[in-house]
């Protein structure tokens, strides 16, 4: 499945962090959060990677 998803900003694709539950995307250094088993692809919900 991880392979199908993509970051909606850069369109390139993401890392799965399994410890932070968040799938990463370098390219815009932000991490989309995974709740409950579902990938959260907003780029409002993620993060700004530090």
């Amino acid at each position: 499945m991880l392979e199908a998803l993509i970051c909606p900003r850069s369109q390139t694709t993401l890392k799965y962090d399994a410890e932070k539950q968040e799938l990463i995307s370098m390219t815009a250094n932000l991490a989309y959060p995974i709740r409950n088993g579902i990938p959260v692809m907003l780029v409002d919900e993620a993060r700004t990677l530090d």
